[in-house]
């Protein structure tokens, strides 16, 4: 998950390097009033969004996978405690029927 986040933000940090350069030599237009670094961020966010969706969909599934075997893990453990709550409880009951 932490490489897949890594190389998501390098390849936002690319597409700034590569907007800031295309916009202060004049090729790509300057944004609004003193809006330039937002406007440059957000090329550089919509222009990386497409490019890492293509790149990185090896390491997305990667990711996804780890998610979905850390939650399958999880939803085992609660489950497990919910049957030894489970069991206690009827153990209970039943003692104190026979009491």
């Amino acid at each position: 998950m932490l490489r897949y986040t890594l190389m998501r933000l390098g390849i936002f940090a690319g597409c700034l390097v590569v907007v800031w350069g295309l916009v202060y030599s004049g090729i790509a237009p300057r944004g609004l009033g003193d809006s330039n670094g937002m406007w440059v961020l957000l090329l550089a966010l919509v222009l990386s969004a497409p490019i890492s969706f293509v790149v990185l969909r090896k390491e997305r599934d990667r990711a996804s996978e780890q998610i979905v075997r850390k939650v399958d893990r999880v939803k085992a453990g609660m489950e497990a405690s919910r049957s030894q709550e489970d069991l206690a409880d009827d153990t209970a009951r039943a003692q104190g029927q026979t009491s």
